[in-house]
């Protein structure tokens, strides 16, 4: 029984989560945590949903964006019935038109002089007013100059015409050209990790960009979500506070021209500084990303979101790099983009690292670390070797070779001293 339960302890955390809940297990293992809520989903979506709106007035106030903001059956539902119900409404003016001046009746006989000539029916009236609108012109139905009243409403219907056109062309043109598409070629990575750079911990993820057209001014900034409760008792659920990522220093500011790894310093205004790796697989938080720039095709902003959950921030790993150096170019290698390998990483918190480093205490010295080969995370084995370096010509190690022999062939004679 005891060799057993030495055996579980010593089973890594994401194999203790999966193991099937028995009593036994129970009473040797960690409480397993209940999966928390995306505030921000992985795709960028925003999971609220806004209830109980009772000024739904105000969208009718911003007409134009909230027929934008529509999903596109609506949107082409809307924009076919508008033209329908506009082409329909003059088309029974112009019926009545000819109605009350009896053309209907009189437009047989010889010298009568009709409003719209060959205009007979109401579907006639119908099919004029299309013709009015969209400038068709067929030259079947004319208005005549003996219509006043039809000169008038002819007027009215251009210029009305004018109006829907420019508004529903406009909304469809900017839902077209939305840059909303252009963040799907913006990634991610699944994972963000904490390791340790120039004796820092740091906090780190990845971003890439598929397109060869770059983001023009592209920065990134991150938000840390999580309850709060206040010293004087006040809950806050959904908390966000800011992730410094380079902003003091200009490192939020991207050129987005290869994968980039983001990296936050857990310093004293973090709000990671006190927590250890055992705390942190305690804490319940969730990490936004923001990643926004203009595109360089259409000079629109575009905005692209992620987000890691508590459990999706590993600690003690980094990133496999993707780019490698061939001839005349750089290679990204897409494949590689979300692998990561396990690395010796202190288990303590920032703020406790960086005192044994004050005091120099550490030992052995995170410099002296020998590091062990890469363990992927994935089940494919990774290379360990740099991808920017290559392999030097048989014929360049001989020479170099013969030079480091002359090079110690010197040194031994005497009198070079």
């Amino acid at each position: 029984m005891d060799g057993e339960i030495v055996q579980v302890k010593k089973l890594p955390k994401h194999m203790r989560e999966a193991q099937i809940s028995t009593e036994r297990t129970h009473l040797i293992a960690d409480p397993i945590k209940k999966p928390r809520q995306r505030y921000v989903q992985k795709d960028g979506k925003c999971n609220v949903h806004h209830g109980n709106v009772q000024e739904t007035y105000r969208y009718l106030s911003d007409l134009f964006t909230t027929l934008v903001d529509l999903r596109w059956r609506f949107s082409l539902f809307i924009f076919t019935l508008v033209y329908v119900v506009n082409w329909l409404f003059f088309g029974l003016l112009w019926y009545i038109i000819a109605l009350i001046r009896g053309d209907l009746w009189h437009s047989d006989e010889e010298g009568w002089t009709p409003c719209v000539e060959n205009l007979n029916s109401f579907v006639s009236a119908f099919l004029f007013s299309i013709e009015t609108e969209t400038t068709i012109g067929y030259g079947y139905r004319v208005i005549t100059e003996k219509c006043p009243e039809g000169i008038i409403l002819l007027l009215i219907q251009a210029i009305l015409g004018s109006i829907v056109n420019a508004m529903m062309v406009g909304c469809m043109f900017v839902k077209i050209s939305q840059p909303k598409n252009r963040a799907e070629t913006l990634m991610f990575s699944h994972k963000a990790v904490i390791s340790v750079r120039d004796n820092k911990l740091c906090l780190m993820f990845r971003v890439g960009d598929l397109r060869n057209s770059h983001i023009v001014e592209a920065s990134i900034r991150a938000k840390l979500i999580r309850s709060q409760q206040t010293k004087e008792g006040e809950f806050i659920p959904l908390n966000q506070t800011d992730i410094n990522i380079g902003f003091d220093t200009g490192d939020d500011r991207l050129f987005l021209v290869s994968p980039l790894i983001i990296s936050h310093e857990i310093n004293e205004k973090s709000p990671f500084w006190e927590l250890s790796q055992a705390q942190m697989d305690k804490e319940e938080f969730e990490i936004v990303v923001i990643l926004e720039g203009m595109v360089e095709a259409t000079g629109m902003t575009c905005q692209a979101r992620s987000s890691y959950l508590d459990k999706e921030v590993l600690w003690g790993w980094r990133f496999t790099p993707v780019l490698s150096l061939e001839k005349g170019f750089y290679e990204v290698d897409y494949n590689s983009f979300h692998d990561i390998y396990e690395t010796n990483t202190p288990s303590c918190s920032a703020k406790e690292l960086a005192a044994t480093l004050r005091e120099g205490q550490l030992l052995p010295t995170l410099s002296s670390l020998t590091p062990e080969p890469p363990k992927p995370y994935t089940l494919e084995p990774l290379s360990t070797h740099n991808p920017l370096t290559k392999e030097v010509d048989k014929g360049e190690e001989g020479e170099r070779g013969e030079i480091n022999g002359s090079a110690a062939a010197l040194e031994d004679q005497p009198g070079l001293d």
